[in-house]
């Protein structure tokens, strides 16, 4: 069977950055692009949908699929806690003629734009300075002082990551922010 390949666009940041507001507003442009429903091994948490929000498939599942190399990247993120990209779920993308676009941590990032080279173009959405992401991490009422504390520290050790993506988009001004990488992406689709 023939390996089906196309682009695909990744969006990493900190928590708090913004790339998941962004990634939603290029899904609803008319620029062709998929969203990719990652895969992990945690149960559902409120309104979460299976398919939709994530493929939830359990740890032995996960493991399972991992030893039969389904995944294009996974990671550990915390102890028995898998998260990863499923190769059908990018083929599925594909074989409808889209681009597949990821909003991802910044580890899985790297390791897919390390995977797709040309065929992948890799945002870092980076906040205008650390005080605003935590300002911004504060003004969301929806995590502890613990889990804000733990999403700073490990915001400084992805920040150190920027420079190895394709492209830094500061994001300071939400809208100016969109519009940029609706252009960014214009681009890079339209290269051969």
């Amino acid at each position: 069977m023939e390996e089906i390949k196309g682009k695909c666009v990744i969006f990493s940041a900190p928590s708090g950055a913004g790339k998941t507001t962004i990634v939603h507003h290029l899904l609803n442009q008319d620029l062709g692009l998929e969203f990719s429903v990652s895969a992990c091994s945690r149960d559902p948490r409120g309104n979460e949908e299976d398919g939709k929000d994530y493929y939830f498939l359990g740890l032995e599942e996960f493991k399972k699929r991992i030893g039969r190399d389904e995944f294009v990247e996974w990671e550990e993120v915390y102890t028995n806690n898998f998260y990863g990209t499923l190769k059908s779920e990018m083929e599925r993308i594909w074989k409808a003629g889209k681009t597949v676009i990821f909003d991802v941590d910044v580890i899985g990032g790297l390791n897919l734009k390390k995977k797709f080279q040309d065929d992948a173009f890799a945002i870092f959405v980076k906040p205008p300075s650390y005080a605003e992401l935590e300002k911004r991490l504060r003004g969301r009422s929806t995590e502890s002082e613990d889990k804000i504390n733990q999403r700073m520290e490990k915001a400084s050790k992805e920040l150190s990551f920027a420079p190895e993506f394709d492209y830094i988009l500061v994001n300071d001004d939400l809208a100016v922010a969109c519009d940029h990488a609706k252009e960014l992406i214009q681009q890079f689709l339209e290269r051969k």
